[in-house]
């Protein structure tokens, strides 16, 4: 299997990122944390620094399985280079995933177009062309998830698993974490 990047900036949510990182290894699918700042440490958004994996421009993204935005802060969608990356894997059908906030990025790309989609409260202006569905916590359309935020947090990494792994394996790690 290729890899799973998971993009870290300064302000992104701890619990978005470091739990679904922790599940997708839990299943034994290769996951890796990247700095998208000029450090290979990245604080997150409630103070808590975090030593990612690689730096942004040491990614291969002919290596990538999946790319994962987690939340917590717009600054996903200041970043013009993750912008392009995720737009030009997009476009060969590459899976993107992204929760909370970040499916903004999704929007303004124009990946959402006639996709269903959601987001954290307040960020559906920016799911543009999308059909919100913000009441589930997850949102599967083609090769793009979406997440609502950090409470459902594990049900985003759980979907990620299954959509990876199997339905089987998901279920095995959602007994091991005592989740139904």
């Amino acid at each position: 299997m290729k890899t799973i990047f998971v993009f870290l900036i300064d302000g992104f949510e701890e619990i978005e990122a470091l739990a679904t990182v922790d599940i997708l290894r839990r299943a034994w699918l290769p996951a890796k944390t990247v700095s998208l700042t000029e450090s290979q440490t990245v604080t997150g958004s409630h103070g808590i620094p975090v030593m990612a994996d690689m730096m942004f421009g040491d990614v291969s993204f002919e290596e990538a399985e999946l790319l994962v935005l987690p939340g917590g802060t717009p600054a996903y969608n200041g970043h013009e280079g993750l912008k392009k990356a995720v737009r030009t894997f997009y476009d060969r059908g590459g899976k993107v995933a992204a929760i909370c906030a970040s499916p903004m990025v999704f929007g303004g790309l124009g990946i959402l177009k006639g996709r269903k989609a959601t987001c954290y409260p307040g960020f559906e202006q920016y799911l543009e062309g999308a059909t919100l569905q913000t009441e589930k916590s997850v949102v599967i359309d083609g090769n793009v998830i979406t997440g609502r935020g950090p409470g459902l947090t594990i049900d985003f990494a759980l979907t990620l698993v299954e959509i990876l792994a199997g339905k089987n394996k998901r279920n095995e790690i959602a007994a091991q974490l005592l989740v139904g």
